[in-house]
């Protein structure tokens, strides 16, 4: 059979540990809650820088008049926010209550004359594989809910009115926006009142872009992603490991599953040996294993059954077919008389023998399939020894008599209908075998969990050498004066299968006198509790 590169088993198992793996992954390259964190420290820091900006510029660039009014010296306030701003990298303006920019750490000298410094990016390294990766998760987490922020734009011509945190200011409040530029660079503002005592005379406003904490975000993004990259390969080489000692022999024992259908004639193939793995694919192995030399079993079964089926048949039929011959030729009515009688007698052993061949062929299904019910095996015990005795007297023959020792009840679960034929073949037997006046006792026994039930006869008893043979099929052990042909051989082969089924046990003993001569046969069968 032809295999897939990757077992569907192998796609499933990768497919199930990546996206384990991915999801946390997923919800760490987010950061939503650090990059929040961040932007907190940040205002919280520009906050800071704020608040000593004003105080050097309420105490440093305000002049008060002679008539004691206080006013923002423009000169001494533009050198302040030049030299504050600039080992802070923050932006810094500075707006009049009248709403006039009258400075600005981006620009040098007057207004009308003045020099716009830019702040150029700190130099550094790209790595042409890993930017755009960190790019594009940094688009897709911007388009996620709560990274959606206003647009903050930025000309030379704005004024106070486009920055509602520095009219908060003028009223005396400290407020801070966060917004980002249209391609997408966080801008943090803070902005703050300017003041000499109680006295408003300005307000103050500081910007810083966030790059520091992008910076921060990427790095922390970076080392997800370098752990992510180790835990995928360590993840898929593990879980090709996994499929591998899962699918490998699971192909194995299927490649020997179809080897074995189809030479199941054959002892060649064999299924794989997988039980020291102490796992479920060893107790599939095994059970693989215990099926196949079941069926083989059962098939060799089959046909030494077959085998002795013919061999059994052919007996009759070729005494049949004799007579018959025999018949043919002769005249003299006495022996055609004696042929026909021949011919009877193979006819009714050839139908005996068909009866039981069809119910031994047949018992295994019916066992299988049968329902089990609880059975009382002294009832149905005294049922059989009542039925046997109303007319034992009138045909001669041997009474039977039961006798249950200990305490009940005798339940069993089993079919009734196949555990009557099992003692009526064995009652039949000892009846076969009991001398005239003999006597057949039944006994039950009942010991914890296991029911005993034995069957004796006064008869001859069974050669010691044949107590295990006498449970073969087509064995046949007559008793003197039966005429040939009377029992077909099946009759405790079948019993043997029927007590087997129900968990049980049946073997043959016989009974010695004090002399240790034999004086009969027992038949002892071992069930289980119901």
């Amino acid at each position: 059979m032809k295999r897939k590169l990757l077992s569907p088993l192998t796609r499933r198992i990768l497919a199930v540990n990546l996206l384990a793996l991915a999801i946390p992954v997923a919800g760490l390259l987010y950061l939503g809650t650090y990059r929040d964190q961040l932007i907190t420290q940040e205002m919280e820091a520009l906050r800071t820088q704020g608040e000593i900006f004003s105080g050097a510029l309420g105490e440093g660039a305000i002049t008060i008049l002679d008539n004691g009014t206080e006013m923002m010296s423009l000169v001494p306030a533009r050198h302040i926010v030049r030299r504050l701003s600039t080992p802070t990298r923050v932006r810094a303006r500075l707006f009049l209550p009248d709403g006039s920019l009258v400075a600005d750490s981006r620009l040098l000298g007057g207004f009308g004359q003045a020099v716009q410094v830019e702040t150029l990016p700190e130099p550094g390294g790209s790595a042409p594989v890993i930017d755009p990766v960190l790019d594009f998760i940094d688009q897709l987490a911007s388009l996620l809910p709560g990274n959606i922020l206003p647009t903050f734009r930025e000309d030379s011509l704005a004024s106070i009115n486009d920055y509602p945190e520095a009219i908060e200011a003028l009223r005396g409040d400290i407020s801070g926006y966060v917004r980002q530029t249209p391609g997408g660079d966080l801008i943090l503002t803070v902005a703050l009142p300017v003041q000499r005592y109680y006295q408003i005379n300005g307000a103050l406003l500081l910007s810083k872009g966030g790059g520091e904490i992008e910076a921060a975000m990427r790095e922390v993004r970076l080392n997800i992603l370098f752990v992510f990259t180790g835990a995928l390969i360590i993840t898929t080489l593990m879980s090709f490991y996994l499929a591998g000692t899962i699918a490998r022999p699971v192909h194995r024992l299927a490649d020997a599953a179809e080897r074995v259908r189809h030479s199941i004639g054959r002892n060649d193939e064999h299924i794989p040996d997988f039980s020291d793995r102490r796992d479920e694919i060893g107790d599939l192995s095994k059970a693989l294993r215990d099926m196949t030399n079941a069926l083989r079993a059962r098939l060799t079964a089959i046909e030494r059954f077959a085998a002795d089926v013919s061999h059994e048949l052919k007996n009759p039929l070729t005494s049949l077919r004799s007579a018959v011959e025999t018949a043919a030729r002769v005249s003299d009515p006495e022996q055609v008389q004696k042929l026909n009688r021949i011919i009877q007698d193979d006819v009714v052993r050839l139908d005996r023998l068909i009866t039981d061949i069809s119910d031994a062929s047949r018992l295994d299904a019916e066992l299988s399939r049968a329902d089990l019910e609880r059975i009382d095996l002294a009832q149905l015990l005294a049922t059989l020894s009542d039925m046997h005795n109303t007319t034992a007297a009138d045909r001669e023959l041997p009474e039977v008599a039961l006798d249950c020792l200990g305490e009940g009840p005798f339940g069993v679960n089993g079919i009734e209908s196949r555990l009557v034929q099992v003692f009526r073949n064995l009652i039949g037997n000892a009846i076969s075998f009991s001398p005239k006046g003999g006597r057949i006792v039944l006994r039950l026994e009942r010991e914890k969990n296991q029911i005993t039930a034995i069957v004796e006869d006064d008869g001859p008893g069974i050669p010691e050498n044949k107590l295990s043979n006498i449970f073969d099929r087509f064995y046949t052990e007559r008793p003197e004066g039966e005429q040939f042909g009377t029992h077909s051989g099946l009759g405790l082969a079948i019993s043997k299968q029927i007590i087997e089924a129900h968990d049980g046990s049946i073997h043959a003993e016989n009974r010695h006198d004090h002399a240790g001569n034999r004086k009969g046969a027992r038949f002892v069968i071992t069930l289980p509790v119901a």
